[in-house]
């Protein structure tokens, strides 16, 4: 992810006119490497201890505290509309006259209103300067754009942005720091989580598209850090589908996706272009379902579940496997390379592997493999059981339809 620093820094409450961080060169979750490139051309140096130039202790505090900025700042760590200012110092050491400083801050312990960083700047490998920064964070007001219609009974967050032209209803509650763009619609009795992005043209919240219909007070809920890119629409729940559709955190929905009534969606998944799922659908944590995919109502994606582009799912489709194609889809097996993003060990996927073996390419029908696979101790571990619970919890029937030989080597070529 590219990091704007201007952009950032324009965040740091208390800054010094001057930016210190020239280029950032390493990054993680809470934790940040950065460049600040000292010359004698720097207005600080003259006049500064005549004959021996340095640059002050004070200008190197303010150059860690502007690389913790843009660590807290950053999209990832969920403060998009925060600003953050030196609050103190502790334990602050100088050490020797610096020329090219490489400046190091790691987040420590973290309050909503406070955050404690440790800050060191290198000369080469020299410590030359060190600190403990307290930063404190304040919420940005709310942003609403005169354009907008804002029911006044409407609950909007500290720190939200309305776009122009965006509608919310009366009944919406949306937590802060959420983005609600352009044209966006946001209606009927809807929450929405903390750190939300919800892009032009968006409909959420609306009434089902379910003729049994008739006007009954449902539900949506959505948790914290959800990205509805442009035309996505989410519809809420109906009476007889209990009520609720549920969305939960940090799951991304890309351009023209449609989430029907009483949808369960759960956390990091990723839903491609145009990718649709009928009513009463659930999606377990880490799904991916590609774009153009279409999955059937009261169907269920398992966990860390691959659905290749342009398939139909009309039955439940297997968790930590890729399902593709149309009517019928078929096991392309397991969902290797996710796993291995997701940190799964090679011995997980190798029992997983040998588990959809039993059931994909043995002779055995769908009870005996199962019964054959629970009876392998070497493949006892958490996952393989839960794949063996999802089976036999179906109520539509599972995806167990094996690719042929030419469908592989098609699937290969793309």
């Amino acid at each position: 992810m590219t990091i704007n620093i201007p952009i950032l820094l324009d965040r740091l409450g208390s800054r010094y006119p001057s930016m210190f961080v020239d280029a950032i060169v390493e990054r993680e979750p809470g934790r940040l490497v950065a460049v600040k490139n000292v010359t004698v051309g720097e207005e600080f140096f003259q006049g500064h201890f005549p004959g021996t130039p340095l640059m002050p202790g004070v200008l190197m505090l303010e150059a860690l505290s502007q690389v913790a900025a843009v660590v807290l700042l950053h999209p990832e760590e969920g403060r998009p509309n925060r600003r953050v200012f030196l609050h103190g110092v502790n334990d602050a050491k100088f050490r020797r006259q610096v020329d090219r400083l490489r400046l190091e801050v790691s987040l420590r312990r973290q309050r909503p209103s406070l955050a404690r960083a440790r800050g060191a700047a290198f000369v080469g490998d020299d410590l030359v300067a060190e600190a403990e920064l307290l930063l404190g964070i304040l919420a940005d007001r709310t942003d609403i754009d005169p354009t907008a219609i804002v029911h006044p009974e409407a609950r909007i967050g500290v720190g939200t942005i309305v776009g122009p032209h965006a509608s919310v209803g009366p009944h919406v509650v949306v937590g802060e720091n959420c983005r609600i763009g352009a044209s966006a619609v946001v209606d009927g009795w809807t929450e929405i989580g903390d750190g939300t992005e919800i892009y032009p043209f968006a409909s959420i919240g609306l009434i089902p598209q379910d003729l049994k219909f008739r006007g009954e007070v449902t539900r949506l809920v959505i948790g914290r850090r959800n990205i509805f890119r442009e035309f996505v629409t989410i519809n809420r729940g109906t009476r007889g589908g209990g009520g609720v559709t549920n969305i939960g955190d940090r799951n991304v929905f890309m351009a023209y996706v449609h989430v029907a009534h009483d949808c369960h969606v759960g956390n990091d998944t990723i839903f491609g272009p145009h990718a649709t799922l009928g009513g009463h659908v659930v999606v377990e944590d880490f799904a991916n379902i590609s774009a153009g995919s279409a999955v059937h109502q009261f169907c269920r994606v398992g966990q860390h579940a691959f659905i290749g582009g342009y398939s139909v799912v009309t039955k439940d489709a297997l968790p930590y496997a890729r399902t593709v194609g149309s009517r019928p889809a078929r096991i392309f097996g397991t969902n290797t390379i996710g796993l291995m993003r997701r940190g799964f060990s090679p011995d997980i996927v190798e029992k997983l592997k040998r588990s959809f073996r039993y059931l994909l390419q043995s002779k055995l029908n769908t009870t005996r493999a199962l019964h054959q696979i629970q009876q392998d101790r070497s493949l006892a571990c958490a996952e393989v059981q839960y794949l063996i619970e999802f089976i036999r919890t179906s109520q539509r029937g599972v995806i167990l339809r094996r690719a042929s030989r030419r469908a592989e080597e098609v699937f290969a070529d793309e």
